[in-house]
C-alpha cells in the first residue's frame, strides 16, 4: 500500500475530482446565498437536460397563485415514447384545492393524451378518484407553458369553474395556460416529429 503521503496515480486523480466538485459546490452555494442576501429572489434550479432518446413529457408539482389565500397544487407525470404519438400517452395527474374557510377538493388520475411542442404541453385525463361529486369518470385537460422561472397553467373548467361541469371534453383540449404559479416547476419535453 502506497504512503499517505504520495497518492497513485488513480487516487490523485479521484482527489482532483472530488476537489473540483467541492469548489463548484461551494461557488454556487456562495452565489445562491448572495442572490438572496440582496433581496433578490432566488432563482429556480435549471432544468436538467432530457436525456437524448427521451420521449416528450410533462412532468413537475406547482402551487398557483392567489391572493386570497387559497391552496391550489397541479402535479403531473405524463409521457410517451418518441416512437409512440401522443394517445399512447400515460401517466398520472392529480390538483387539488383548498379553500380560505378550510373546505376542499381533490382529483387524480390517468393520462390519456399529451401534446408538447417547443415549451408548451397539453394533456387531458380520466379522474379515477376524487371527493368531488359527478367528477369521477369525466376527462379534464391541462396546458403549460414551461418558461423557466415564470411557468403558468390553464385546464379545461376554466370558463365553467367546476371541472364536473365538463361534457364530452376531447382528448388534449385545455384552456391556454394563463395561470401563475406561486411555487414549483413544470418541465416540458417537445415531442420532436419527423416529416
Amino acid at each position: 500500500m502506497p504512503p499517505l503521503s504520495s497518492p497513485n496515480r488513480r487516487s490523485r486523480a479521484r482527489i482532483a475530482l472530488a476537489t473540483a466538485g467541492a469548489v463548484a459546490l461551494a461557488a454556487a452555494l456562495t452565489a445562491g446565498s448572495a442572490a438572496a442576501s440582496d433581496g433578490a429572489p432566488a432563482a429556480r434550479p435549471a432544468h436538467p437536460a432530457p436525456a437524448a432518446d427521451a420521449g416528450p413529457s410533462l412532468t413537475g408539482s406547482a402551487k398557483l397563485y392567489r391572493s386570497a389565500g387559497d391552496n391550489i397544487h397541479f402535479t403531473f407525470d405524463a409521457r410517451f415514447r418518441k416512437d409512440q404519438g401522443p394517445l399512447d400517452a400515460k401517466g398520472t395527474f392529480r390538483f387539488s384545492h383548498v379553500f380560505p374557510n378550510g373546505t376542499h377538493g381533490f382529483a387524480e388520475g390517468r393520462i390519456d393524451c399529451l401534446m408538447t411542442g417547443g415549451k408548451t404541453a397539453t394533456a387531458s385525463g380520466i379522474v379515477t378518484r376524487t371527493d368531488r361529486p359527478g367528477l369521477k369518470g369525466k376527462r379534464v385537460g391541462f396546458s403549460v407553458r414551461d418558461d423557466g422561472r415564470h411557468d403558468r397553467l390553464g385546464y379545461s373548467w376554466a370558463a365553467t369553474n367546476d371541472p364536473a361541469e365538463t361534457k364530452d371534453l376531447p382528448r388534449c383540449v385545455a384552456s391556454a395556460p394563463f395561470e401563475i404559479l406561486e411555487s414549483g416547476d413544470f418541465t416540458v419535453v417537445p415531442w420532436r416529429i419527423r416529416h
